[in-house]
C-alpha cells in the first residue's frame, strides 16, 4: 500500500496511490509504504529516483546500518517501533529515508518510510495531524512526530501493564491461593513481563534514533528543543520499566511461594499419615514374628486384640498431631 501526505491549510492530508500518473499531481512531505509491492517500488524509484533495497526491513541487519547519512546527503534510519497486541506483542521494524534537498521535489525534504504491517504510531500522528493544524511543518517534524508518538504510545501500554499487576497482586496477596490461581497469576505475570521488556527495548531503539538526528544537526532550534523533550520522555520511561520489572519479580516470587505452601501441606499429609502409621506396623511386626505358635489358634480373641492394640496405636499419634496443630 502506497500512501502520500502532503500539507493543507496546516494539517497532514492523505491520499492513496493507485498509480504512476497520481504521483505528479501532489508534492507530499511524507510517503509511506506499508507492505509494498514490486510495482509500487517501481513507482517510487521511477518518480523519486529512490531505490528501495529487498532487505529494508531485515532483522538482522548491522548495528552500523542502523543509521548512516549517504554521500546525496540522504538520512537512513532504521527503527523499531511497539504493537502492544495483548495477543501477541511485538516491536516492528521501520525503514526511514530523510530526503532532504530534491528539487524535483519542490519541497523541503520528503520523509519515506516502508514497514511490513500497520504501526498504531503511524494511525496516531494521522489522526492528530488531521485535527491540529500547524503540527507538522515539513518532513523532518513528521518523523519527530512518530518518535514522540512512540514513546508516549509505550506510556500508555506501561499504564496497562501497572493495571495487570495490580489485579495480578489482589489475587495472589489475598491468600489462600490454590494452584489453578497460581498458574493464571504466573501465565499473567510472564506476559507483563515480556511487554516490559520489549518496551524497554523500544525506548533504547527510539532515543539512539533521536540522538543519531540531533548529531546531525539537521534540526532548527525548535525541532531540537522537541527531540531534547522526547529523550527527556523517554528517560522517565527507563525508571517505570526498572520499577516494573521489580514488581513482577515479587509477584512471581509470591506466587511460587504460594506454590511451594500448597506442595508442603501434601507432604506434610503424607508424613503425618507415615509416622501415625509406625505403631500400627510395629505392633504387626511383633504379633506375627515373635511367637511359636499363632495364638489366635489357642485364644480366640488373638486377631480382635492385636486389631484394637493397631487403631489404638495409630489413635495416639493423630490426637497428639492434632493438639499441636499439626493437622490444619
Amino acid at each position: 500500500m502506497l500512501n502520500i501526505f502532503t500539507l493543507a491549510n496546516g494539517r497532514l492530508a492523505q491520499e492513496e496511490i493507485e498509480s504512476l500518473e497520481e504521483l505528479s499531481h501532489f508534492q507530499p512531505i511524507w510517503v509511506d509504504l506499508e507492505s509494498p509491492t514490486v510495482e509500487e517500488k517501481r513507482w517510487v524509484k521511477q518518480y523519486y529516483g529512490l531505490s528501495i533495497p529487498e532487505d529494508v526491513t531485515d532483522e538482522d541487519i548491522e548495528e552500523s546500518a542502523r543509521f548512516y547519512e549517504e554521500d546525496n546527503g540522504d538520512l537512513h534510519v532504521r527503527s523499531d517501533f511497539l504493537i502492544a497486541d495483548p495477543d501477541e506483542p511485538r516491536n516492528v521494524r521501520v525503514a526511514f529515508i530523510l530526503n532532504q534537498h530534491n528539487a524535483e521535489l519542490k519541497s523541503r525534504g520528503v520523509l519515506f518510510s516502508i514497514h511490513d504491517e500497520d504501526v498504531p504510531v503511524f494511525r496516531l500522528l494521522r489522526m492528530r495531524a488531521r485535527r491540529a493544524p500547524g503540527l507538522i511543518t515539513d518532513a523532518k517534524d513528521v518523523l519527530l512526530a512518530l518518535f514522540d508518538g512512540d514513546a508516549e504510545y509505550s506510556a500508555d501500554t506501561l499504564e496497562g501493564i501497572y493495571d495487570e499487576l495490580e489485579e495480578a497482586g489482589k489475587r495472589v496477596l489475598r491468600g489462600n491461593v490454590s494452584d489453578e490461581t497460581a498458574s493464571e497469576v504466573l501465565g499473567l505475570i510472564a506476559r507483563q513481563e515480556d511487554m516490559n521488556g520489549r518496551i524497554r527495548r523500544n525506548a533504547m531503539d527510539t532515543r539512539r534514533a533521536v540522538s543519531f538526528m540531533m548529531r546531525q544537526r539537521m534540526l532548527d532550534a525548535e525541532q531540537f528543543e522537541d527531540a531534547r523533550q522526547i529523550l527527556r520522555d523517554i528517560e522517565s520511561l527507563d525508571s517505570h520499566t526498572a520499577f516494573l520489572f521489580d514488581k513482577i519479580n515479587f509477584l512471581m516470587d509470591a506466587t511460587v511461594g504460594f506454590i511451594n505452601i500448597n506442595q508442603n501441606k501434601i507432604i506434610k499429609l503424607f508424613s503425618v499419615a507415615s509416622v501415625a502409621l509406625l505403631p500400627p506396623t510395629l505392633v504387626a511386626s511383633v504379633y506375627g514374628m515373635n511367637f511359636k505358635f499363632m495364638p489366635e489358634l489357642d485364644w480366640a480373641l488373638g486377631y480382635p486384640y492385636a486389631l484394637a492394640l493397631m487403631v489404638a496405636s495409630a489413635l495416639g499419634p493423630m490426637l497428639y498431631f492434632r493438639k499441636r496443630g499439626w493437622l490444619k
